[in-house]
């Protein structure tokens, strides 16, 4: 299978939307069988064509992963309205149904009562701890996050998150089937909310927040300085290796040299902006915003990104 792993196991997904069909999109080129879950038929009917038109058009734009061509990779998912069809021989399952807390445990529930020993439980949020929605539950062991950047078939980052009780078994086991699949998985050693990615990422976007709130930047700048500037840096190296190459000492002396200085500036953020409730803020922010990308250019702006994460992926193995 190239340089993945060529495998006949069983992947349960759990809904059919956008991120579940990325994730099927994920372990079918990796030649895992999938199985597709919703609830209606229609709905089902529909991730099928999306997913057959998605895969050959990746195949034509020379994108797709994996060695299997488009129709085998297609051939590899079938789908299902039954959660006890889901879970039968299911070596791990992708949880991917929307941000509803009460949701996710009334499914939870359900699955605690079919889960077979082997199979591991992987929720795609991006909001909510495992702790919230497993605890109580016989299965809970093995239960965690498995976390991906949008859009995860461009973005390879997966964050493992484990509730207090996910045995470490069925982390290793997500870790290593992540790899298994081409994504570049990072394991968080205990809970957090907004795990890691979003906690740096909502730490950005407070302080570009009061950046144009303020007038200092206006929306495209403050864009600019991380498209044309860190984000150039981050693309190949993290923060903490970006500080440890800028100083002669490597990090410490980095720290040593600059420590002061960042505590300074840092002192001045002030309090966290309430992003919802601050109208005034959000209007020009959102009106800058759709001067830059009109809202009926969305998708088309979309496809650009989806190309150039395309790109620079092939990109950044040159250098790994």
């Amino acid at each position: 299978m190239g340089q993945f792993e060529m495998s006949s196991q069983k992947i349960g997904i759990v809904g059919s939307g956008l991120i579940g069909r990325a994730w099927a999109m994920l372990f079918a080129a990796a030649g895992y069988r999938v199985q597709l879950y919703d609830i209606l038929e229609s709905q089902l009917s529909l991730a099928l064509q999306e997913l057959d038109k998605d895969l050959h058009g990746l195949e034509e734009k020379g994108s797709l992963r994996g060695s299997l061509r488009a129709s085998e990779q297609f051939a590899l998912i079938e789908v299902t309205t039954r959660l006890e069809e889901l879970t039968r021989q299911a070596v791990h399952i992708q949880e991917c149904v929307p941000e509803v807390l009460q949701l996710k445990r009334s499914l939870y529930t359900q699955l605690d009562e079919l889960l077979e020993e082997q199979t591991v439980v992987a929720s795609s949020t991006s909001t909510f701890m495992p702790s919230l929605y497993s605890e109580g539950l016989k299965r809970r062991q093995q239960m965690l996050v498995a976390h991906p950047l949008n859009p995860p078939y461009f973005i390879p980052l997966v964050e493992i998150v484990p509730a207090p009780w996910t045995s470490p078994q069925s982390v290793e086991r997500t870790h290593n089937l992540m790899l298994t699949i081409g994504q570049r998985p990072v394991t968080l050693k205990k809970e957090i909310q907004g795990f890691a990615t979003n906690r740096i990422q909502y730490a950005i976007l407070n302080e570009v927040w009061r950046l144009v709130g303020s007038g200092i930047l206006s929306v495209a700048d403050v864009d600019r300085v991380l498209s044309q500037g860190l984000g150039l840096r981050y693309a190949l190296l993290g923060s903490l290796e970006t500080a440890h190459l800028n100083a002669p000492g490597g990090v410490a002396d980095y720290f040593q040299r600059f420590g002061g200085e960042i505590s300074a500036v840092s002192a001045t953020y002030g309090e966290t902006p309430n992003t919802k409730e601050d109208r005034e803020t959000l209007e020009e922010i959102a009106r800058q915003c759709e001067q830059l990308v009109p809202l009926e250019s969305l998708e088309e702006r979309r496809v650009t990104r989806d190309e150039f994460l395309t790109q620079l992926a092939k990109l950044k193995k040159l250098f790994e």
